[in-house]
């Protein structure tokens, strides 16, 4: 209520986009709340919600990924998920991109030996699996490895993953020489390998002499009215991920705003704050903000703008990324709509393309026939409007009947998802296929009377490198170079929609496989 009522005061100097807004205001709503903290988490919910012209708006939606350790359990094992419960166990992350969530389970993997499979572990399997052959578990489902010696490791995976190194190495040293004074030489080698492979790990990952400190860094950068905030993850003093928000147009905008906007928007979901946030521009309700994060984190949370120091640095990292991000988006958006204005020019388009989606069908010898819908928009993919199908009405490998069924269900509203009727017309539909395949999408297309969107089929002919392009109406296909804009859109749309395509297939076949049960008589997937 007061940053509203500054607004309109005498002596206020408004920014640009304070100014327009405050001269377009014909009436203003009020919700009384029983706190600032109550009002602030409405304000953010309201922003997401109604995306208003105003506000500035994190184009991201995702629960991030955590790795979950349930400590309580007898055996516990690290999963990924991506909601944090309070259920007593401890979470990770969060790891953005996803990837660097992949290479630290590969080294946990690879370090330390913690079960990974699904059984349930109770010393009473006949047999152990091939990860216990390659040594990377003990076996505790057979009542090779006794409880208390597996939680050992479980603490030394807590170590490495808080960044507890010094603990972590001084620890597996003291074994390392515990095993050689009972000259049991092939553990001694087996712990040194494992403290190498700890060091290296470390080295890579180490960000700045601060300590096994947790922390989130917000980095602004601009360049003309586009702006560039890169979000570094630092847990335990490991750099685990990054995070970029990217905006086209914040003239109106300042850096204070931006940072604000972003701090709220991207911790009220389920992504619990560090410690303390490092930001680059020092936040007027910087209190307000210390004082909801640490409610949600359940201890204090600090919101620190450093001018020297260690922590300085890593603030100016992290400037540093979003100055190289903002640039690559400003190359990449100038080629982007190169592509874009060519393909119409090509294709004879009313308009340039800012929406294009994707259809490929996907079979195994005419089983288990699915398809999958990609989207670009503006120059991205859009994951969030792909759309997958399962083949309710062919029998057998028919994938001109099964293109016609998938056009018409997204067309013709039949997906039965509330999110099909919210999705936008594209500008053009683009059919992984020839003739047959295009004319298949064609017919569908004008039984639901949308027989007026633009649609083509790529495909290439035998032998050929040259992509083809087909279009009703038109006698011989477009040849297209494979170093042209237009090919490299087009190849890239239908690249996307065929890795989806297999991606669901293989799932489904992943999901009817299941192997002979062991002696046991339980089965495992």
């Amino acid at each position: 209520l007061n940053r509203v009522r500054s607004y309109f005061q005498k002596g206020h100097d408004p920014t640009p986009k304070t100014r327009v807004l405050t001269s377009l205001v014909r009436d203003i709503e009020t919700i009384v709340t029983r706190s600032e903290l109550e009002a602030l988490l409405l304000e953010s919910n309201l922003v997401k919600r109604h995306r208003p012209r105003f506000n500035v708006v994190l184009r991201d939606d995702k629960h991030y990924p955590f790795l979950r350790l349930p400590v309580k359990e007898n055996f516990p094992r690290l999963s990924i998920v991506r909601r944090v419960k309070n259920d007593g166990a401890l979470y990770f992350g969060p790891y953005v991109p996803a990837g660097a969530l992949r290479e630290t389970l590969k080294v946990i993997k690879k370090v330390f030996p913690l079960a990974t499979c699904k059984i349930q572990i109770d010393g009473t399997a006949e047999r152990a699996c091939l990860e216990f052959e390659i040594k990377r578990c003990m076996a505790p489902c057979t009542g090779n490895q006794s409880q208390e010696d597996y939680h050992r490791i479980v603490e030394q995976v807590r170590c490495f993953l808080e960044g507890r190194d010094k603990e972590l190495l001084d620890g597996l040293r003291k074994e390392m020489e515990a095993a050689a004074d009972g000259e049991e030489f092939e553990e001694a080698a087996r712990l040194r390998g494992r403290m190498v492979s700890i060091t290296r790990t470390l080295e890579k990952q180490r960000v700045a002499q601060i300590g096994p400190m947790d922390q989130d860094i917000i980095g602004l950068a601009r360049m003309g009215p586009a702006a560039d905030l890169q979000l570094l993850f630092v847990r335990g003093g490991l750099l685990i991920g990054r995070k970029d928000f990217f905006w086209a147009d914040t003239k109106e905008a300042v850096d204070e705003e931006l940072i604000r906007s972003a701090i709220e928007q991207f911790y009220n979901k389920d992504t619990l704050p560090p410690k303390e946030l490092l930001v680059s521009e020092a936040l007027s309700d910087r209190e307000l903000l210390q004082r909801w994060l640490s409610q949600k984190k359940g201890r204090r949370v600090r919101i620190l703008t450093p001018e020297r120091g260690a922590k300085r640095q890593l603030l100016q990292l992290a400037e540093e990324n979003a100055a190289a991000a903002i640039a690559e988006h400003l190359r990449n958006t100038a080629v982007e709509h190169k592509e874009a204005e060519e393909l119409q020019r090509l294709l004879g388009l009313p308009k340039t393309p800012g929406r294009v989606e994707g259809f490929d069908i996907s079979n195994t010898m005419g089983t288990d026939s699915v398809a999958s819908m990609v989207v670009w928009e503006d120059g991205k993919m859009k994951k969030a409007d792909y759309r997958r199908f399962r083949i309710r009405t062919v029998e057998g490998a028919n994938d001109f009947a099964s293109m016609e069924e998938v056009v018409t269900r997204r067309y013709g509203g039949t997906l039965g998802t509330k999110a099909n009727k919210t999705l936008p017309l594209p500008d053009l539909i683009l059919i992984d296929g020839g003739v047959g395949q295009l004319g298949a999408a064609v017919d569908a297309l004008r039984a639901v009377n949308l027989g007026h969107l633009p649609i083509i089929g790529l495909a290439k002919a035998k032998g050929e490198k040259e992509e083809r392009i087909y279009a009703p109406g038109r006698r011989d296909p477009l040849i297209l170079s494979p170093t042209s804009h237009v090919s490299r859109l087009v190849q890239r749309i239908r690249d996307e929609a065929h890795r989806f395509a297999i991606a669901y297939h293989r799932k489904l076949r992943g999901q009817a496989f299941v192997m002979p049960p062991s002696k046991s008589g339980k089965a495992r997937r």
